[in-house]
């Protein structure tokens, strides 16, 4: 015999009406329209009822996506299963090397080499930057500035202007 539903999800005629809109709404995030359609399917007060198996063939989604949907609805209401849970800094992230420190980055590998070093590696830019710079740089910050730019540190000519290699005609 099956174990009863610990999370029962029954919706209002608003709510329905509510997660429906959602779904016509082409704007609406795939998260979003999963969440919304698994509570549709799930909903005892409209039947057909789904199971939980049925979900996870009809929307592709795992049984933990679909238990925590349920789960959030009966603790804590529609809004919080329509919203978003984001990082709190998701929308304060910034790039670390901006236009200005690619730009003296690039100048510094372009520029002479240390005494006692044959060309620039990774290591002396980023000891380099290190005096430079207000805030630290990590060597991986640097590699990645480097690849964006295209320049190599290992080729003969490290001017600021890369020679093309152009076929004689």
């Amino acid at each position: 015999m099956a174990r009863p539903k610990k999370n029962r999800v029954q919706l209002s005629d608003t709510d329905v009406k509510k997660l429906k809109g959602i779904l016509k709404n082409k704007d609406t995030s795939q998260t979003i329209a999963n969440r919304c359609r698994i509570l549709l399917a799930l909903d005892e007060n409209h039947p057909p009822v789904q199971t939980y198996d049925q979900c996870i063939g009809l929307f592709c989604v795992s049984r933990a996506t679909i238990s925590n949907v349920a789960k959030t609805f009966v603790q804590d209401g529609l809004d919080a299963v329509l919203k978003l849970k984001r990082n709190i800094n998701s929308n304060n992230a910034r790039r670390k090397v901006d236009g200005r420190m690619e730009a003296r980055i690039v100048e510094i590998a372009c520029g002479p080499v240390p005494e006692g070093h044959a060309r620039w590696t990774i290591r002396l830019l980023e000891n380099q930057a290190k005096i430079e710079f207000d805030e630290p740089i990590s060597r991986e910050a640097i590699r990645r500035t480097l690849k964006k730019t295209g320049l190599d540190l290992t080729a003969a000519n490290t001017g600021a202007y890369q020679t093309k290699q152009t076929q004689n005609s």
